[in-house]
């Protein structure tokens, strides 16, 4: 019994594992997209092999228990959470709008 609330930890952190992978790996692309010639490519390999990865770990890890598909995901959602919350910008690093670059005026 007590094998089983240690296994369904170990597979709700793996989830939160999976979840830094693809949502930091979501970060890291738009970085690199940003700044390259061919952004396409880089969102759409990252698009494909983040969601190959996450699907995969998912599946190998819950197989045919529902269960622990729900550890899975509640794990990813608690990584999104982290993530999102570690790489958003501080009050120090915003702009001012006003000094925002934007287009010139046609």
């Amino acid at each position: 019994m007590m094998t089983d609330w240690l296994l369904d930890g170990w597979v709700a952190l793996a989830g939160a594992a999976l979840g830094v992978f693809f949502f930091g790996g979501l970060w890291w692309s738009v970085q690199r997209g940003l700044r390259s010639p061919r952004p396409a490519l880089w969102f759409a390999a990252s698009l494909l092999l983040r969601i190959s990865v996450t699907l995969a770990g998912f599946y190998g890890l819950a197989g045919s228990y529902w269960q622990r598909w729900l550890l899975c995901l509640f794990g990813f959602f608690v990584a999104r959470l982290i993530v999102t919350a570690w790489l958003r910008p501080r009050d120090s690093q915003l702009q001012d709008p006003s000094e925002a670059p934007h287009a010139p005026d046609a």
